[in-house]
């Protein structure tokens, strides 16, 4: 695969791991309403994610409500969304950076080494940004995997688990981290040595003439 190639595979992967890490921060299916077990299937369904609980009924009415304290929630949710809001900034960034130094762009033509280094910089925040999501998403599964097995009184079709977002958000960072990885092949070492073989060979020709 050419430079050319891999960097613009690598930018559409990252670019859709960010696509789909803002889709699981906003999405509110981070935790849904277990039936296991000796489970009766209710008449409604709860689903929490980072900013929202909502509560799904068997007649496809849906009722969400927005967490209202910050500080009442619990340490787990408060990182989870900083490390996601983290997570799409470095991915925005990284977006900015990669359509600058790619070589499919006019930006910068006149300078190769430096628009390949801007690339190189720009799979970094992608590769930063997929370990955020990563992060996150792993950290909530984590609880949310400790709450169900632990020994508890609430009866395990009261519980919660994975939802949706989770596997939405394992993917993104995914992907992310693979465009981040193919956007930083584009190492500059070979374009310098060619500017430094044409520079040297430059006054050679020239005392020929003489």
């Amino acid at each position: 695969m050419g430079g050319g190639a891999r960097e613009l595979g690598g930018f559409v992967a990252a670019l859709a791991g960010w696509v789909s890490a803002l889709a699981a921060a906003v999405l509110p299916q981070w935790r849904q309403s277990s039936y296991a077990g000796d489970a009766i299937i209710t008449a409604v369904g709860l689903h929490e994610g980072l900013w929202m609980s909502c509560a799904a009924q068997s007649t496809g009415q849906v009722q969400c409500r927005l967490h209202d304290s910050l500080l009442s929630l619990d340490v787990h949710i408060q990182t989870s969304r900083a490390l996601m809001v983290i997570s799409l900034l470095l991915g925005f960034f990284g977006i900015i950076m990669s359509v600058v130094g790619m070589k499919c762009t006019k930006a910068g033509e006149e300078d190769p080494v430096t628009k390949s280094r801007i690339a190189v910089a720009g799979g970094v925040l992608f590769i930063l940004s997929g370990l955020c999501s990563m992060s996150a998403v792993s950290l909530y599964a984590t609880q949310v995997t400790y709450e169900f097995f632990r020994e508890s009184t609430i009866p395990i079709n009261a519980r919660y688990e994975f939802g949706s977002s989770l596997f939405v958000g394992w993917g993104a960072a995914s992907l992310s981290m693979l465009g981040g990885s193919l956007l930083c092949c584009s190492c500059p070492a070979k374009e310098r040595r060619g500017q430094q073989y044409q520079r040297q060979s430059q006054p050679s020709m020239s005392r020929e003439f003489v």
